[in-house]
């Protein structure tokens, strides 16, 4: 016992997930920026980006490990007429409403998007997305919930 006299305990326990709906929806739409960033930046570059997941695979003789696999990101932008850049932020695999009847943002090309990003990225911090992603959620909800029943009747 004397050498765990010598330690400075705590009882601090580790952050999962941030406690309240908002605040998990605010962190799901800056990990999407965040890899759509990433993904613009490799894009620019000329380089291939290659996001990863974590899975647990088990071998031949029953031994589980956990191993990185690929994972394929769907890019957010897409290009229109005059070759114009378009980005849409998505939850839920669909495009939020940025402001009524407006789903998307223009850029000259694509290296001027990482700056639209960041002022996105400031926007979720602000909470401006909010009503935006809840309603996205309820829509969401409602469909998986009719999947649901048809798979079951």
């Amino acid at each position: 016992m004397s050498l765990l006299k010598s330690l400075k305990l705590s009882a601090a326990k580790p952050q999962t997930q941030p406690a309240n709906p908002q605040d998990r929806n605010r962190e799901k739409l800056r990990g999407y920026l965040a890899e759509q960033r990433a993904l613009i930046a490799a894009t620019v570059a000329g380089k291939p980006y290659a996001a990863v997941r974590t899975v647990t695979k088990t071998d031949e003789a029953g031994n589980r490990s956990r191993v990185e696999v690929p994972r394929t990101v769907r890019k957010g932008w897409f290009t229109g007429d005059g070759g114009k850049v378009f980005f849409q932020l998505r939850y839920g695999g669909r495009p939020l409403e940025l402001a009524k009847g407006m789903s998307a943002v223009e850029a000259e090309n694509l290296a001027g998007l990482a700056a639209i990003i960041d002022t996105l990225d400031q926007a979720v911090q602000a909470g401006e997305f909010d009503a935006a992603v809840a309603s996205a959620a309820q829509a969401r909800a409602a469909t998986m919930k009719t999947a649901k029943a048809k798979k079951a009747g």
